[in-house]
């Protein structure tokens, strides 16, 4: 973690105060708009910009795929774009919230997609799996951790049944990667990619004007969700994901304005940085504490973490978070995974 005595960095400053009605947009800069979209969720919109592009727009990110989004779509295009095209598509990740309306825009303005090979291979692979297949490894993945069975049939359904609410996407796309440079209008961007929340998350950088939309890798007040996937049950997104917050505070000035894809944009790019760092640290020391007492299955730890109430969909992301700081515990030797009652559960390291 990093050592920055707190008490020493700058608060966090918004340059836009009043949080805009879905579908209102804000001008940040001359040719660059954001715009809020509605979400099914607690955490109720995503961010989605557009930036000028020659006669038309570029957009980053899109929404889901529901009803409502597409609603808001509509009224955006014919009241904020006034007719203009969409030029090009660009996702930033994987996640339905951002990817989610990619296909329907691009097939309606033949736009090309921009995004990852992770995002892109990976969103393809969620639609094409048969949804008995995924259900069943997600509930071996949370009852081998400790879920109840009933626990974990409700949330192997219905905590991802979000995954499906992607529109199909077209068949070829245009990949990005890190130091590739992307120009839009008269603006050059910097692709900067991120770990942890998603593989490959893909952020832009415009040095002449000090911008970075930075999709969900930063966001003011909350911390992105890093979560383990069934599919790779002793990865250290964790460890990915604050490798990622160092490598940015390191690449990217302090005075950026930062273009989030929830919540606010915001001036503070390293305080925020740092601040997660430590937030997470402190999870990390909760989970240690827990597992000195006695061995702990992830199910255990996730009132530890989250000791609120949670529907399916927030326990899926609960628990897999809760994992996520478990596996990097594990990695640093800090606790030892332990068999008990047929489950699998972790106590403090003795070397420690």
């Amino acid at each position: 973690m990093t050592n920055d005595a707190s008490q020493t960095r700058e608060p966090l400053t918004f340059p836009f105060q009043d949080v805009p009605e879905f579908g209102d947009p804000v001008e940040i800069a001359e040719g660059i708009i954001w715009v809020r979209f509605p979400l099914p969720f607690a955490l109720d919109h995503v961010n989605v910009y557009f930036i000028r592009d020659g006669e038309g727009w570029a957009v980053i990110d899109t929404g889901i795929n529901t009803k409502p989004a597409i609603a808001t779509w509509q009224a955006v295009l014919r009241d904020v774009l006034r007719g203009e095209p969409i030029t090009r598509v660009i996702a930033t990740h994987v996640h339905p919230d951002h990817i989610g309306l990619a296909g329907w825009l691009c097939e309606r303005f033949d736009a090309p997609l921009l995004t990852s090979l992770s995002s892109y291979s990976e969103s393809r692979l969620i639609s094409l799996a048969p949804n008995e297949t995924g259900s069943r490894q997600f509930f071996d993945f949370y009852v081998s951790h400790g879920m109840t069975a009933e626990g974990a049939g409700i949330v192997a359904i219905r905590g991802n049944e979000y995954l499906q609410l992607v529109y199909p996407l077209p068949r070829s796309y245009h990949r990005l990667v890190r130091a590739d440079v992307l120009n839009i209008g008269h603006r050059e961007f910097r692709v900067v990619t991120g770990e942890g929340h998603a593989a490959e998350q893909i952020m832009l950088y415009c040095h002449e004007e000090s911008l970075l939309f930075c999709a969900d890798q930063v966001l003011e007040r909350i911390s992105p969700n890093v979560s383990v996937s069934a599919t790779d049950p002793n990865g250290d997104p964790l460890g990915h994901f604050l490798r990622s917050l160092r490598q940015l505070r390191q690449d990217i000035p302090a005075e950026v304005l930062v273009l989030p894809g929830h919540r606010r944009p915001f001036h503070g790019l390293h305080t925020r940085a740092a601040e997660l760092e430590e937030h997470h640290e402190q999870r990390c020391d909760l989970i240690r504490r827990a597992c000195t007492v006695a061995p702990q299955t992830v199910a255990d730890l996730v009132p530890v973490l989250f000791p609120r109430k949670l529907d399916a969909h927030q326990m899926s992301f609960a628990f897999t978070e809760t994992l996520a700081h478990v596996n990097r515990l594990v990695r640093r030797g800090e606790l030892d995974p332990v068999q008990q009652d047929g489950l699998l559960a972790h106590r403090t390291s003795a070397s420690i």
